[in-house]
């Protein structure tokens, strides 16, 4: 995969835009690769150059990247005003709920739609998923969908307002733990140790719902890039975007190993690697 700028503008075209219509809804899903889907889910505030990165890295180990536009100018690199205008916009829909435990957000039904449409798409033995920050638990909601077997939760940051609340309905959540156990699936997630919006109280809080299906991974804050675009130096604050923003891509580092690990879950699960 080639270098590119990631202070600068990511016109996407390798990537084929398509509009995917799913329960009377239609977004814009960027698509790319050959084998079986990996459903890349956007942090806010959207598709930038780093989250792009990402992608490609999950579709040159051998998966279609399906990546929905859910906020934010696709390519756009990371602004200041424009990315606390989308944060303040996400914050009050209804679409995401930001606030409060004991329910899954809306949009991951639509995103449990588009999971089923890629695997009929690609085949496969199922579909991986990897939610970042405000869509970071996401993934472990779509695991309601049979075709979703490798979720991976990457600084949950939902709900904003109860550290250790988590995004989803209690009975939905003792499905998927009972779903886990049955086919032998895991979650895998990472944080930062002194991340503000993942704190170790929602690792905790999976832990106990989920026994030992669920792996957390805790990278020290000392790991993050410090060389990051002015809205994370002054609204994220801390170190925060494992595999995105704060990631150092250089042999050896922590986050590396991350991204390492993540695209060896997806291979084992959905392509069989052992």
């Amino acid at each position: 995969m080639k270098k590119r700028p990631l202070d600068a503008y990511d016109p996407l075209e390798d990537f084929e835009a398509r509009k995917i219509t799913e329960l009377d809804t239609t977004k814009t899903v960027h698509v790319s690769g050959t084998g079986p889907a990996v459903i890349v889910i956007p942090e806010v505030p959207g598709i930038s150059p780093h989250v792009a990165r990402f992608a490609r890295w999950t579709r040159d180990a051998g998966f279609t990247v399906y990546m929905p536009s859910l906020y934010g100018r696709d390519g756009e690199p990371v602004d200041l005003e424009v990315g606390q205008a989308i944060f303040k916009r996400v914050c009050i829909s209804a679409e995401f709920r930001a606030f409060g435990s004991g329910g899954s957000a809306p949009v991951t039904q639509w995103l449990r739609a588009l999971a089923r449409t890629a695997h009929e798409e690609c085949g496969g033995p199922g579909v991986g998923a990897i939610g970042m920050c405000f869509s970071g638990n996401f993934a472990l909601s779509m695991m309601l969908e049979p075709a979703m077997l490798a979720p991976v939760l990457s600084q949950p940051a939902l709900p904003l307002d109860d550290d250790a609340g988590l995004q989803i309905a209690p009975e939905e959540l003792e499905a998927i733990r009972e779903r886990l156990d049955h086919e032998d699936l895991s979650v895998l997630a990472y944080r930062f140790d002194g991340d503000r919006f993942c704190k170790a109280e929602r690792f905790a809080a999976y832990e106990r719902a989920l026994g030992k299906r669920f792996i957390g991974r805790v990278l020290p804050d000392s790991a993050a890039n410090r060389d990051v675009p002015e809205f994370f130096e002054k609204v994220v604050q801390t170190p925060h975007n494992v595999v995105t923003v704060h990631l150092i891509d250089a042999e050896g580092q922590p986050t590396i190993a991350a991204r390492d690990e993540i695209l060896r879950f997806f291979e084992h699960r959905l392509l069989g690697v052992r």
